[in-house]
């Protein structure tokens, strides 16, 4: 299972959020690219980067930021944030994003998602299904849909997408643990998808726990920059599972 750790980008800073209320923001870093680099030296190789002002502005925001962690490291970038346009999307590519996550866009303007997947391809465009007591949430998580989030990646699966990233955000920045019952029931409904878990990391034993679940990656955050998990034991965890 693919170890991931989040980057939060507000005003260019590295940031996390409870439940992704703005208000509870608390600045971990001045500079992102310094978090970036210390992630990379204990043998790290993936980051989410997510444009937190992108995503309340809908457009994309923090791109140079993005363009300056993927010049001056080595990891494979997945970005998200705001992308609602051919523009964003082709911004974040330009910029250094190995991948983008397209949430909103996925139910506000399906057939724009759909021909990204067709140009872009399935390995590019992650869909972002992040749900509140399993309805599929929009726009920075301020708004619910009235999409339940099992039929939604069903749906995109049969349409190609091949990952998913589900944060459960009742559990995001909370420390209580991750969802593992939405996620079992996200892989008894799609065996082959690939499911990336993310929200409510608190302790390195929940990891295991994914991964037996039979999730792709895991995106860890607060418990990181809290120090509950420590990047060393990340990176055991790597060595361990790449031998």
């Amino acid at each position: 299972m693919r170890i991931i750790p989040a980057i939060d980008i507000i005003d260019g800073k590295c940031v996390r959020l409870s439940k992704g209320d703005y208000a509870t923001k608390i600045i971990y870093n001045e500079d992102p690219l310094e978090v970036a680099k210390q992630f990379e030296d204990y043998g790290i190789q993936y980051l989410h980067l997510v444009d937190l002002d992108g995503a309340k502005s809908h457009q994309i925001i923090n791109h140079k930021i993005l363009e300056k962690i993927a010049s001056k490291t080595h990891l494979s970038i997945d970005f998200g944030g705001g992308l609602k346009s051919d523009d964003d999307v082709k911004i974040a590519f330009s910029s250094g994003a190995n991948q983008i996550t397209g949430g909103s866009i996925a139910i506000k303007n399906p057939n724009l998602f759909n021909q990204w997947l067709t140009t872009y391809g399935n390995d590019k465009i992650i869909l972002g299904a992040d749900s509140n007591n399993e309805n599929i949430a929009v726009n920075g998580w301020l708004e619910e849909s009235n999409q339940k989030i099992i039929p939604f990646i069903k749906n995109y699966y049969a349409k190609g997408i091949k990952y998913v990233i589900s944060t459960d955000i009742a559990k995001d920045g909370m420390l209580k643990g991750p969802s593992f019952d939405l996620y079992k029931k996200m892989r008894a409904a799609v065996p082959n998808l690939n499911i990336i878990a993310s929200g409510g990391i608190s302790c390195f034993d929940e990891i295991p726990k994914l991964a037996k679940i039979g999730c792709e990656g895991v995106i860890i955050g607060k418990a990181i920059y809290e120090n509950r998990i420590s990047l060393k034991q990340l990176e055991n965890y790597i060595l361990k599972n790449n031998n």
